[in-house]
């Protein structure tokens, strides 16, 4: 009886929790925005690689720019406590929205950024959550999302002094401050 309990908790637990996918460059980088969101709502994040047609790619594939695929982040957050309007201001303000060819120091269309929607009602926040000006990310629809190696994931948790040097020496957070007028979240 329990065990049915607990199952059916999990079921419940499951369907509840909401999906969203941006593309913001480098993935490392998109991953402490939305996990500092975790008191706040945010579930879980998953790095990984979508928009492309090579199934079950992996990095050096991704990164070689022959698959189609962005570097990408998956977060699964509760709707009642988190908007994704507020997951979308996110994402804007740790991108650089008018660079068409990449992001920061990583250029290639693996890098470019895009918002990648579930359903209709995703598409019209993202529309509607986009800068003035000629901005270049792509609000597409979602296709299957890979995650990527396990390496990769929480990547500035494991390996901060690695993550940090790269984030500065790829001119990052120099560059969000000019975009954005303050330093990323």
């Amino acid at each position: 009886m329990l065990k049915s309990i607990l199952f059916v908790a999990f079921i419940s637990f499951k369907a509840a929790a909401d999906t969203a996918i941006f593309a913001g460059g480098c993935f490392w980088c998109m991953q402490p925005p939305y996990d500092a969101l975790r008191p706040k709502g945010v579930l879980k994040t998953t790095v990984g690689y979508t928009g492309g047609t090579k199934e079950n790619p992996t990095y050096e594939e991704t990164s070689s720019g022959t698959t189609g695929h962005r570097e990408a982040i998956q977060v699964e957050y509760d709707g009642k406590k988190i908007s994704y309007k507020e997951l979308l201001k996110v994402f804007w303000e740790n991108i650089d929205p008018y660079d068409g060819k990449g992001q920061f120091c990583d250029k290639g269309e693996q890098y470019t950024s895009a918002i990648f929607y579930l359903n209709e009602s995703q598409k019209k926040e993202a529309e509607a959550s986009r800068p003035k000006g000629p901005v270049a990310t792509a609000i597409l629809p979602a296709k299957k999302f890979y995650p990527a190696e396990t390496y990769h994931q929480d990547y500035y948790l494991k390996n901060p002094i690695r993550y940090k040097f790269y984030r500065y020496n790829c001119g990052r957070d120099k560059r969000l401050k000019e975009v954005w007028g303050h330093s990323p979240h």
